[in-house]
């Protein structure tokens, strides 16, 4: 009896912290809106208490309804409750006079606003306000006996080196916190080349990465270029990598009742939200209900995101005052893609692995791109990256929390799919486009050799878009009509890439792709490129800024850089070594990639500084992956600490160190710890 009173009062005393922001907001708005009038302040608190008992009603009404309804409808619906909500909080009100519509679109905006400042101002979680309903309760309810589920989150781009540096700067309090009082342990993983999204996140939710061998490449069988962000190419990926991992043994990390959200890729989860290869139009509204019903979430969303696209101008304008170098210009989409990324999405997602803690599922996956998207275009160890970051560590904090009042108990793991290393870009270095530079080198004589007259070869160059794009891109498909996602499929999928084109150059960061169409694997030989384009390889490795270029000659792997050549499969090194600032795995690495069947006829890699470790991305990027050298292969993986990793697991070649080396390989580890609590037989 004792412990339940205890538990009213500090629910009612929750009740009310919770009604006087939105009472002080609504006071703000009655003074700034022509046609409210209000006899007394504390009638406000009686609207507020209002809004929050009709919240508490309403969702449950509509949440048999909305899971036969889809998401676009759900949208719609939820905005219409929250504005008929306010108006019954404004007019229900015996102290309260509402005298137009006009004036209630007024008031929502401005309650809505108000306290996006005032949190801004007490310097409160915001992640936390999404889910706050689902805190109150800070007391689990009993379980049913089942095993522990795994929640497992990941920050896309954060290395090793910067998980350190965070630590001490304060920029990752909750994962700092978790290390110190020892419920986590951090160590570091390889992200084998291609360090790419696709690659990572295709061995973590699969078990394989196979055939990926970067961000975007000219595919032999399709005859097309494949870009991972394009829904309906990761549905192309995904399908050949599921098929690789099961012919190894290997099924989804989400197989069965799990829940993917905001990945690349499905694991073969039941549940898939903001998945770029199973984007589409229908399917239950449900798990957004929480997140457009409940009153002002969406509005505060969009005002951050607005928001976000002001801080963006603004720091930006402060790289060019203060001349920080490198930098690039931060104009166009990505200001937008920026914002909904730190705010639209990063609160969607929230609701979203939310709800599928509430559910019960078993192992839920989110990835936040938040500091990748920034890093890309602003340095990898910038302040608003750090910034971007943070927000990240305070969403952690903030699943955490709602993971210890879900029906099952949850252990929480934090990944990377790679790091990201910072240089002036190509382009910065060179003077040129990787594309532009190709182009003439193709035209051009080489040694003893004379272009015929009009005997030109153009390139066909795949855009540097943002991973971000493909997830826009999802929330159009998911929340669009179903006429407009057909189109989007059919024109993916069934438009083949003209293949007339003698040389595709498809850019991945430091790393770039170049195939023959018209050759039936995309490939050439090294002595059959130069033959037919005798300036191409020598004009390419003595530009500034490329390190080496890669190509096969029968069942042999060169690489040559400017000063040496290697034999990648019988390991002799002509000259100097051109993968030495590499490392001793990148070797390995590299020879993996090249026996892929959709390896290029040319791989072409940047230089990388032996003491900064800096690349030169070819796409116009401060911070970049996809390559080696730098950050961009040392990921992160944050575990329970009765967690212990698998010696067999790790890789021993070099002496000294024994990470988990690949993706694939910590899929492996993590399958080992479900099984420990009984998630998988």
């Amino acid at each position: 009896m004792r412990s339940w009173f205890a538990f009213t009062a500090r629910d009612t005393r929750d009740l009310l912290l919770s009604l006087l922001p939105t009472a002080f907001a609504l006071w703000i708005s009655v003074h700034l809106v022509a046609g409210v009038q209000v006899s007394s302040p504390f009638w406000l608190l009686a609207s507020a208490a209002v809004l929050a008992v009709g919240d508490l009603l309403v969702r449950p009404l509509l949440g048999p309804l909305v899971t036969v309804l889809g998401p676009l409808v759900t949208v719609v619906l939820g905005v219409t409750v929250q504005l008929l909500l306010l108006h019954t909080a404004l007019t229900a009100v015996p102290g309260l006079d509402l005298n137009s519509f006009n004036a209630l679109w007024q008031v929502y905006f401005w309650t809505g606003l108000v306290g996006v400042v005032v949190r801004w101002l007490v310097g409160s979680n915001d992640s936390r306000w999404v889910v706050r309903g689902l805190l109150r309760h800070r007391t689990r309810r009993p379980g049913d006996g089942r095993p522990p589920g795994l929640l497992v989150v990941q920050v896309d781009g954060l290395s090793m080196p910067l998980l350190q540096f965070g630590l001490h700067s304060g920029t990752l309090t909750t994962i700092a916190r978790w290390l110190r009082q020892g419920s986590h342990l951090a160590e570091g993983w390889r992200a084998q080349l291609p360090s790419t999204t696709p690659a990572s996140q295709a061995g973590l939710l699969h078990g394989s990465t196979e055939e990926i061998p970067a961000f975007r490449w000219w595919d032999p069988e399709l005859r097309r270029v494949l870009v991972a962000n394009r829904p309906a190419d990761a549905a192309v990926i995904e399908r050949r990598v599921r098929e690789a991992a099961h012919a190894a043994g290997r099924t989804g990390l989400l197989a069965g009742d799990g829940a993917s959200i905001g990945n690349l890729f499905s694991g073969e989860a039941a549940h898939a939200h903001l998945v770029v290869s199973t984007s589409r139009t229908g399917g239950s509204g449900r798990p957004y209900l929480r997140y457009v019903a409940r009153p002002f979430l969406l509005l505060r969303s969009l005002i951050l995101t607005l928001g976000e696209i002001v801080k963006e101008l603004y720091q930006g304008w402060q790289q060019r005052v203060r001349r920080i170098e490198p930098r690039i210009p931060r104009r166009g989409w990505y200001v937008l893609l920026r914002a909904l990324t730190n705010a639209l999405l990063r609160d969607l997602n929230v609701s979203l692995v939310a709800q599928a803690l509430v559910d019960g599922r078993p192992v839920v996956f989110v990835d936040f791109l938040d500091y990748d998207e920034v890093a890309h275009h602003a340095g990898v160890a910038r302040a608003e990256s750090l910034d971007a970051l943070a927000g990240i560590d305070r969403v952690l904090q903030t699943l955490a929390d709602v993971a210890d009042v879900a029906p099952r108990e949850y252990r929480v793991v934090v990944v990377s799919d790679h790091g990201q290393a910072q240089g002036p870009t190509f382009a910065q270095v060179s003077g040129r486009r990787l594309q532009d530079l190709v182009t003439d080198l193709l035209d051009g004589p080489g040694p003893g050799h004379e272009g015929a007259p009009g005997d030109t070869h153009p390139v066909v160059t795949t855009a540097a878009g943002e991973e971000m794009r493909g997830r826009v891109d999802v929330l159009v498909r998911e929340f669009g009509t179903s006429a407009r996602s057909e189109r989007v499929s059919a024109r993916h999928e069934d438009e083949p890439a003209p293949v007339h084109d003698a040389v595709v150059v498809a850019t991945s960061g430091c790393t770039a792709l170049l195939s023959v169409p018209e050759a039936p694997s995309g490939r050439l030989d090294l002595d059959a490129l130069q033959a037919r384009w005798p300036a191409l390889i020598p004009g390419l490795l003595a530009t500034p800024g490329i390190g080496f270029v890669a190509g096969h000659r029968g069942a042999e792997v060169v690489v040559r850089g400017p000063a040496g050549e290697r034999h990648l499969v019988s390991g002799e090194v002509t000259g100097t070594d051109p993968l030495a600032v590499l490392g001793p795995r990148a070797a390995v690495d590299l020879l993996r990639v090249m026996r892929f069947r959709t390896a290029p006829a040319l791989f072409v890699h940047s230089s990388v500084d032996a003491v900064t470790g800096e690349v030169h991305a070819f796409e116009e990027q401060v911070g970049s992956h996809g390559g080696l050298g730098g950050w961009q292969t040392e990921a992160v993986l944050v575990h329970p600490s009765d967690w212990k990793v698998d010696e067999d697991l790790r890789d021993r070649t070099v002496p000294g160190e024994a990470p988990l080396v690949g993706a694939a390989t910590v899929h492996d580890q993590l399958v080992r710890w479900m099984q420990q609590v009984g998630l998988r037989p």
